[in-house]
């Protein structure tokens, strides 16, 4: 093969003959070896990586002597587990030896995903004395006097804190506001690539509600926004409903409301494809933590007619006895028929799905027993509520959560355009109607043409995407106020 030359293998069945799970870029490798200098040696790295499930992206001759070549085999794993898999594999050829194992996950983040890089160019003397002392001390007076300056004359105006406690980290769990940093640097990186926002994590060394809501309302004149992230339920709706009674900026647990907003983007095009109408639907949401929650709400906000929220006991039901006060103000809410069960039973004649749950809870006679024209999010990660494949069968609209099937329910698709849209509008706060504001630019940014079952949403990395959210968010904004 020839130098550079790239062949992409398929996933090997495993030892039981079923089809391994997909290999993901998330988890790709660079492995270094040494093999004869022959014209099979190539092809047997190749095949090697094949045959032990990996997808091989790249395959670089780095050094060329007499009798030994190098190669580069870059690949995409499963997990970590299926990197060392595939080294030995290749390891295991007759006359090649792997030098080095690389995880491009983790050399992605060495020295950190972010940088601080000054605005204004300082070469000279005069430069200095306008960007520090002594000049910079009439822009200090000048905020004194005249706050909301601090707007246009700081980094204020355009920087959001990413705030976490690390209680909730992914799927991960309570893993610690240290091991969350990554996280955050990633979605600080995010907001910068999709929407020019300056974001900067804030990781708190404290579980604690009141310390964490004083310690943001401590720091809060340095930004223009919050994003809450990673904080678990309950204390995220408190923490959140706190700072937003007592800044005078915007508030957003994207966690909360960024699903809400995409959920609601996509169920508008997929009610768009079946033919039917928001106020007309019976709606099943599994899960009521904070995305369940927020969803609820945004659905119903945006004129849902019949909601049927579910947890891991079933239909949450004003009859059901132990309800917290969370589920007791969500059961007053929703469930207008007062109906109880299992959420197979509550599937039953349903219009649409949406699971923020966990893993496998239904199988696809459950999505058999909804209406015609069913419409299904599972979008609990990575193994959604319901196979998709099975989904499908039987239902005409499947998004889940994962890239590697049609239709991402993404947030990346909201946070960075609601933020930029704020940040514009100097908002203090942030309402239903603006995240609702958002949802259609959202849906509409695919074009009717465009809009069918296996495309409902459009894709992250649709340039038009956070402008047309950032101008709903920037409208609603103005309308308000």
């Amino acid at each position: 093969m020839a130098d550079g030359a790239v062949r992409r293998s398929r996933g090997a069945p495993n030892v039981r003959g079923q089809s391994m799970p997909t290999p993901s870029p998330g988890f790709a490798l660079t492995l270094r070896a040494e093999a004869p200098a022959d014209a099979a040696s190539t092809r047997r790295l190749a095949a090697a990586v094949g045959d032990a499930g990996g997808v091989l992206t790249a395959l670089d001759v780095v050094e060329t002597g007499t009798d030994r070549i190098v190669v580069d085999l870059t690949c995409d794993a499963v997990d970590s587990d299926h990197i060392q898999v595939i080294a030995d594999a290749v390891a295991a050829l007759d006359g090649v030896g792997v030098r080095t194992v690389g995880d491009a996950t983790f050399l992605m983040h060495i020295g950190g995903k972010l940088e601080v890089s000054p605005r204004v160019e300082l070469h000279n003397r005069d430069d200095l004395s306008r960007a520090y002392t002594p000049g910079v001390a009439r822009v200090c007076r000048a905020i004194a006097t005249a706050p909301d300056e601090a707007r246009r004359l700081t980094v204020k105006g355009n920087t959001v804190a990413v705030v976490t406690d690390g209680s909730a980290v992914l799927g991960l769990g309570n893993l610690g506001p240290a091991a969350a940093l990554p996280v955050m640097e990633g979605k600080a990186a995010l907001f910068k690539r999709f929407a020019d926002v300056d974001a900067w994590p804030v990781c708190l060394g404290t579980q604690d509600t009141d310390e964490i809501v004083r310690t943001v309302e401590l720091i809060a004149p340095v930004y223009g926004g919050v994003n809450l992230e990673d904080i678990a339920a309950p204390r995220c709706f408190e923490i959140e409903r706190r700072l937003r009674e007592k800044l005078d900026i915007p508030v957003f647990h994207d966690d909360q409301h960024g699903t809400a907003v995409v959920v609601l983007a996509a169920l508008t095009n997929a009610l768009r494809v079946v033919g039917k109408k928001l106020a007309d639907t019976t709606i099943v949401v599994s899960g009521v933590g904070a995305a369940g929650t927020a969803i609820i709400r945004l659905l119903a906000a945006e004129g849902a007619g019949d909601i049927v929220a579910c947890d891991r006991s079933g239909v949450v039901h004003r009859d059901r006895p132990g309800l917290d006060d969370s589920r007791r103000r969500l059961a007053e809410r929703t469930n207008a028929g007062n109906r109880s069960g299992s959420v197979a039973d509550a599937l039953r004649g349903a219009d649409v799905f949406i699971g923020v749950s966990a893993p496998d809870i239904l199988n696809g006679e459950d999505v058999a027993a909804m209406a015609d024209d069913a419409i299904v999010f599972a979008l609990a990660n990575p193994d959604p509520e319901v196979d998709p494949v099975q989904a499908r069968r039987h239902a005409t609209v499947v998004a889940t959560g994962r890239s590697d099937y049609p239709n991402q329910i993404n947030n990346v698709l909201a946070f960075p355009g609601i933020f930029r849209g704020l940040l514009d509008a100097s908002a203090r706060e942030i309402s239903d109607a603006m995240l609702i504001a958002a949802a259609r630019a959202i849906a509409d940014t695919v074009a009717a043409g465009d809009l069918h079952a296996g495309h409902i949403v459009p894709s992250v990395f649709d340039p038009d995407v956070a402008p047309a959210v950032a101008a709903a968010v920037r409208d609603a904004s103005r309308t308000r106020t």
